[in-house]
């Protein structure tokens, strides 16, 4: 139950190839006849916005081309993806979102669009693990003596949910699911507020992106319990895995990408995406990328939507399986 408390290489050298036609890409085409617009339909300071503009940095440098973030907040998203969606598919608007994004007419009612049939994928290029962390209002404790507690007295425990449809929140339902824990949900609007009830003891336990909690752990506010990799991830080699911890293959990642509009040329979607996934290796971006803790993704537009589609497939039974409504 939920109640609301306020990899790489033919890629690139396809879009490199792309970009040494003169006949393609002239000084009056794409994409230099205008400013490109990417949309960001979360505020700026968050992961997502983080990475719009890395994005954005890396299209300018290798395209030569003037991009400009947007951050078009509210609406869980759906205003500034909606914006994206009835433009031009002319290369010239894009949406930097997540995860998020593909769930989004799950999560919520009338959605105008969809997020898969309307958009035109163009590259993954980051993600990152979850971590499981606890109040330090009780003594820290693994996830067997989690579980036996909260089936011993489950109105002791809550789970904090820093947003519906969220991968924080999917991995909330697979563990209720495997544990039989079925630890109660309180959602909250961001990370923030929710970590800051669990540090105070309001809430006890909580799943969500490894860069949101890290610093919270290693500073004390929380207790560590797990990540959410198949091995020890080398961003945070000191933390077991949930796997370790005995939930076999539970294994799940915030990631982030780029999306155009529906009908936006081919050519245009592969040097993006030969762009964006060359670039995020680059120096000054895996620097970057480490600070979000999160790594760099590569994969082809067939890849990117074939791995939506397996994730789309597996967080909608997750929903179902705690009978989630959309609101």
């Amino acid at each position: 139950m939920i109640t609301r408390r306020t990899i790489l290489g033919a890629t690139a050298a396809a879009g490199a190839a792309l970009l040494r036609t003169p006949a393609v890409w002239a000084q009056d085409a794409w994409p230099r006849a205008r400013p490109i617009r990417l949309i960001c339909p979360f505020a700026p300071g968050a992961a997502t916005d983080a990475m719009a503009r890395l994005a954005a940095q890396k299209i300018t440098e290798k395209l030569g081309a003037n991009v400009v973030v947007e951050n078009r907040t509210g609406g869980g998203g759906v205003p500034g993806t909606q914006a994206v969606q009835q433009a031009p598919a002319d290369g010239y608007t894009l949406l930097a979102s997540s995860l998020t994004h593909t769930m989004l007419n799950h999560v919520l009612r009338n959605v105008p669009f969809d997020p898969l049939a309307d958009f035109a994928p163009i590259a993954r290029t980051a993600r990152g693990p979850l971590m499981m962390v606890m109040t330090p209002k009780r003594p820290a404790m693994t996830v067997p003596q989690i579980v036996a507690a909260a089936k011993a007295k489950p109105k002791d425990w809550t789970f904090a949910i820093s947003s519906l449809g969220a991968p924080g929140h999917l991995a909330t339902i697979d563990f209720n699911r495997r544990t039989g824990a079925d630890i109660e949900g309180t959602s909250y609007r961001g990370t923030a507020p929710a970590l800051l009830d669990v540090s105070a003891g309001n809430a006890h336990v909580m799943i969500d992106a490894t860069f949101a909690l890290l610093q919270a752990a290693r500073n004390g506010q929380v207790h560590p319990i797990g990540i959410t990799t198949r091995e020890r991830s080398a961003l945070a080699p000191d933390i077991p895995t949930m796997i370790e911890a005995g939930l076999p293959d539970f294994e799940f990642y915030s990631w982030y990408g780029v999306w155009a509009p529906k009908g936006t040329p081919s050519a245009i979607c592969t040097a993006l995406n030969g762009v964006l996934t060359e670039s995020m290796r680059d120096a000054d971006a895996a620097e970057r990328l480490r600070t979000l803790v999160v790594e760099p993704v590569a994969q082809t537009v067939p890849e990117m939507q074939a791995y939506i589609e397996e994730e789309v497939k597996r967080n909608t039974m997750l929903l179902r399986v705690a009978n989630f409504q959309p609101e």
